[in-house]
């Protein structure tokens, strides 16, 4: 990762570390879970080498960024504006947002709250998610799934983290590689099926996209904080669903460019496949160009299939 420039800025109350290398437009960049803006390694350089300033922050509860104690601090409204303020902090108006995972949702939220800030957005694995005014998120999932459904069983404090924390990089390790399809179960009772737990499968070998040195790097992150920041953003999805009551219905007016990868989980659950396929993300997200399914690909495309992803944000963000 030579050339790239670490540092602190105040954002929003909290300090948030970023990393950076390049000049001329800025690409912003946001990571999921459980990830760091490591995760961008390969599209920092590539994007760099193009002519941009990539730009990718460790999100709030991530890395050596602020983690602050209380589970409300980590709404969507938080989370939008830490990244409006970074913004602000780069001394642009626009930028060009790439996100992935957890990072994604905070993505289209801030297109939904502040499109003038936004050029154009390239969106990594999870789509637009329109809020049912009927019921709220985490409920739906419980319906459908059950109480062993991963995002119902992250919801109490204290819980996942006793599971984790215990060998953090087998389960990092776990969480990255899982290649399996569909939605995940975490049993209560023994760990069996559990393809996100540390224990929970015979160790394999790590594939050719991750390395020991970069398992290693958030390992030596999440060793020190722990998975509850980044938990504690699932724990706000009902809180969320009530905080943006207001936007219900409203269309996302940003252009997009949305990757995903056949075998990523939320692809194959939740009915997402069938939600792009219909025509509802493109009602819902008017301004959508393109959405590439990645063949062979899971859910972590962004490191999995990095060369192909850096071309494809590459290709799109150039047209602006």
């Amino acid at each position: 990762m030579e050339g790239v420039e670490h540092r602190t800025v105040e954002v929003n109350g909290i300090k948030m570390h970023v990393a950076e290398k390049g000049e001329g437009p800025v690409v912003l960049f946001l990571h999921g879970f459980p990830e760091l803006w490591y995760s961008w390694r390969h599209q920092i350089l590539a994007l760099s080498a193009l002519g941009y300033r990539a730009v990718a922050p460790d999100l709030r509860g991530y890395g050596d960024t602020d983690a602050p104690a209380s589970v409300s601090s980590y709404t969507i409204l938080h989370l939008v504006a830490d990244v409006v303020a970074l913004i602000d902090s780069l001394g642009v108006d626009q930028v060009f947002l790439v996100a992935h995972d957890w990072g994604a949702l905070v993505g289209w939220y801030t297109c939904l709250f502040r499109p003038d800030r936004i050029k154009a957005y390239v969106c990594l694995s999870v789509p637009f998610m329109p809020r049912n005014p009927k019921v709220k998120p985490v409920d739906a999932m419980r319906a459908l799934y059950g109480d062993d459904y991963y995002i119902c069983r992250f919801q109490e404090p204290g819980k996942m983290e006793t599971l984790y924390d215990n060998n953090i990089e087998e389960a990092i390790k776990n969480m990255l590689t899982s290649r399996r399809p569909g939605p995940p179960i975490l049993p209560k009772e023994g760990a069996g099926s559990n393809p996100l737990a540390s224990g929970s499968l015979p160790s394999r070998p790590l594939p050719s996209w991750l390395s020991q040195e970069d398992l290693t790097y958030y390992a030596s992150k999440f060793g020190k904080t722990g998975l509850t920041g980044g938990l504690n953003y699932y724990r706000n999805l009902n809180l969320n669903w009530e905080l943006t009551a207001a936007w219900t219905g409203v269309q996302v007016k940003v252009p997009v460019k949305f990757i995903t990868g056949d075998l990523d989980i939320v692809h194959t659950s939740l009915g997402t496949k069938d939600y792009i396929e219909s025509g509802a993300f493109k009602r819902d997200v008017p301004f959508l160009e393109e959405v590439v399914v990645q063949e062979g690909v899971a859910h972590f495309n962004n490191q999995e299939a990095a060369e192909d992803v850096s071309n494809h944000i590459y290709d799109f963000i150039n047209k602006f």
